[in-house]
């Protein structure tokens, strides 16, 4: 037996080994005490820490966005997570499909519908996956109310995976979106041949074929509307033409409504039309060169004389006319030639008779008249320089 063994091993009390502890605490503060002193620059500032913080991968609560500045190890992590090196097309396309579905339950469509496409591009080999990002992609697109997208996303999926039954239900939903119901219940009875008891498959077919019905008929009264619309048309322009009225830019042969548009934005809803009593009525200009303004008439009547109206015109003097001067018995009517000239209306004359004078072209689809002071300076040198 060697010497060691025959060393008695000592028994220490509680209170020495307190001591004994207590003394190698003082000496390894004695050593950190003596340690240079090295400013640490490494950590996150203060007064940053919490924004520093959300930005590390490890404690970040949601996803960058487009254009944030990315954490040098989320970088290496993503790196590691989408490299087509590292990653089979399959693990790439399922990463793709799994931020999608992230930013999906968060609401963030359009980031989703960019990871869903990205896991398109990969073009992995099993259709089941494809079919899944196809899906997942029209749904995000549903609930941006891109319909036509989301519809497309659906029949490509359904090609890869007919009896995909979420992608047949979204696209019902879209077709009746869209309002093409008839597509829409073809969807219905493809489910409906799975479980004909489906009751939110049912409760959308019935809708569809409900809207369908009232669809076709809003379509049978918008074209009797149009067939009424078109024989009233022709009936206006057959009573223009056997009035023998001078339609600029029409004749007889190829006289139009366009060619009947007033020019004019404030009488632009005021089309020449019949009344009851076959009458055709006008919209009319008067023009006031003295004063470079415009009086626009909404209806004439071609049975109205220019008394009739200038007489409701000036019943109550114009703010523009400070002189008062502009009084109906006062005022004298011109209208101008192709030719340049003026030529004289009197006050008793239809409308309707001096639309009928060969020198007269309704310009536009709206009459005008010039409307002058009797024997004024203005009139004189209006006349003058015409």
């Amino acid at each position: 037996m060697s010497n060691s063994e025959n060393v008695e091993k000592k028994i220490w009390t509680e209170q020495e080994r307190l001591k004994l502890a207590a003394k190698l605490d003082k000496e390894l503060d004695e050593f950190i005490d003596k340690l240079p002193r090295k400013k640490y620059e490494d950590g996150w500032p203060e007064d940053r820490w919490e924004e520093e913080m959300a930005k590390h991968p490890f404690f970040m609560k949601e996803p960058p966005k487009p254009g944030d500045e990315l954490h040098p190890l989320f970088e290496g992590l993503q790196k590691l997570k989408y490299d087509p090196e590292e990653n089979e097309p399959e693990d790439l396309a399922v990463s793709y499909k799994d931020d999608g579905n992230f930013n999906f339950k968060y609401k963030n469509y359009r980031l989703a519908v960019i990871s869903y496409t990205e896991g398109i591009k990969v073009k992995c080999k099993d259709p089941e996956i494809n079919a899944t990002l196809l899906n997942n992609r029209a749904a995000a697109h549903f609930f941006l109310k891109n319909f036509r997208s989301s519809l497309q996303d659906c029949e490509l999926a359904l090609k890869l995976k007919p009896d995909y039954d979420k992608a047949l239900i979204r696209a019902a939903n879209c077709c009746f979106e869209m309002k093409k119901y008839k597509k829409a219940v073809e969807y219905c009875d493809i489910l409906l041949t799975k479980d004909k008891e489906n009751k939110t498959v049912l409760d959308l077919r019935k809708k569809c074929t409900n809207a369908e019905k009232l669809k076709e008929r809003d379509e049978r009264k918008k074209e009797q509307v149009a067939k009424k619309r078109e024989k009233e048309e022709k009936v206006l322009i057959n009573e223009i033409i056997s009035r023998g009225y001078n339609i600029e830019g029409g004749s007889k042969g190829n006289l139009s409504l366009d060619k009947l548009e007033p020019c004019f934005p404030q009488l632009v809803h005021n089309r020449v039309y019949l009344d009851e009593n076959s009458i055709l009525v006008w919209p009319v200009v008067f023009v006031y060169p003295e004063y470079k303004i415009m009086d626009y008439i909404q209806e004439f009547s071609e049975n109205q004389t220019f008394f009739d109206q200038l007489s409701v015109v000036f019943e109550y003097p114009p703010d523009w006319d400070d002189q008062r001067k502009y009084k109906t018995d006062q005022l004298n009517i011109y209208f101008e030639t192709p030719q340049k000239k003026m030529k004289h209306v009197e006050h008793g004359t239809l409308l309707g008779n001096i639309l009928k004078c060969k020198e007269y072209v309704i310009r536009g689809g709206t009459p005008s008249f010039i409307i002058l002071v009797k024997n004024s300076p203005a009139e004189k040198r209006f006349l003058e320089e015409s």
